[in-house]
């Protein structure tokens, strides 16, 4: 089966794409191996790319060099092509979906993404509605609602300041988006069952532990438990959101 490279070149801090792609294409020459490298040209065009590259050649192994957000367009793009496999090689800030991992180091090693085994995971299925549109989209990391999504949208804009990335950017971000107090008015179901209505401060589903650059936010969940983990913050006062915010980084 083939193996597909979908570079992001504005990931990260902009990284030296063409050292990364003589990388992998060196690797890929030395083991014989049949590969195709393909650089995104904006937002959206990896998942586009990989889908329209199903529909023509079928199933192959999608490597998404990037970010998870790269990665997130590689999944949808995959999905529901019978035999397709996804990958990740973290060029990121956050990388946060490689942490759910142990041996970390192979991520970023072209070799052991030519040889390594694929392996099942859970997967987030969600709906929404925009612009009277109905969408369906799926991720492999954590969805988030209120507060949560808030700073993830603040700290993508950070990151792309100098000299602040990962836990730095979330955490800067927290402090903003607290100032303004923002969350949201939900209603949420269980298993069909109504555990909250009104407003809260954030709402987490995670299908991994990590989010914002290795915030461990939902310590017990794993991506091959076959269920959900579901964090649900009430709007609490922001002296006591403060006081806790240490234990929810660090997952305790």
């Amino acid at each position: 089966m083939k193996t597909v490279f979908v570079v992001n070149p504005k990931a990260g801090k902009k990284r030296n794409i063409d050292n990364i792609i003589s990388t992998i294409c060196q690797a890929a020459e030395k083991h014989q191996k049949d590969i195709e490298t393909y650089i995104t040209k904006a937002a959206g065009d990896g998942e586009r790319f990989v889908r329209e590259y199903c529909k023509t050649n079928g199933k192959a192994r999608f490597i998404a060099c990037g970010g998870d957000g790269t990665l997130n367009e590689v999944v949808n793009g995959a999905y529901g092509t019978l035999g397709a496999e996804v990958g990740v090689m973290p060029l990121g800030t956050g990388n946060d979906f490689c942490r759910n991992f142990p041996h970390q180091q192979l991520f970023t090693n072209a070799e052991a993404q030519l040889f390594g085994e694929a392996t099942p995971c859970d997967i987030i299925e969600y709906k929404t509605e925009y612009a009277g549109v109905n969408i369906k989209r799926y991720g492999v990391n954590m969805f988030n609602i209120g507060f949560d999504c808030n700073v993830a949208d603040m700290t993508a804009k950070m990151k792309q300041k100098p000299l602040i990335s990962g836990s730095l950017a979330y955490f800067l971000s927290i402090l903003t988006i607290l100032v303004k107090k923002r969350g949201a008015n939900l209603i949420i179901e269980l298993n069909g069952v109504e555990k909250h209505r009104g407003p809260l401060l954030l709402n987490s589903i995670a299908n991994g532990c990590f989010c914002g650059g290795g915030i461990k936010s939902n310590p017990t969940a794993k991506v091959q438990d076959g269920v959900m983990d579901v964090n649900i913050i009430y709007n609490i006062s922001r002296l006591n959101f403060l006081s806790k915010l240490p234990f929810y980084m660090k997952g305790t």
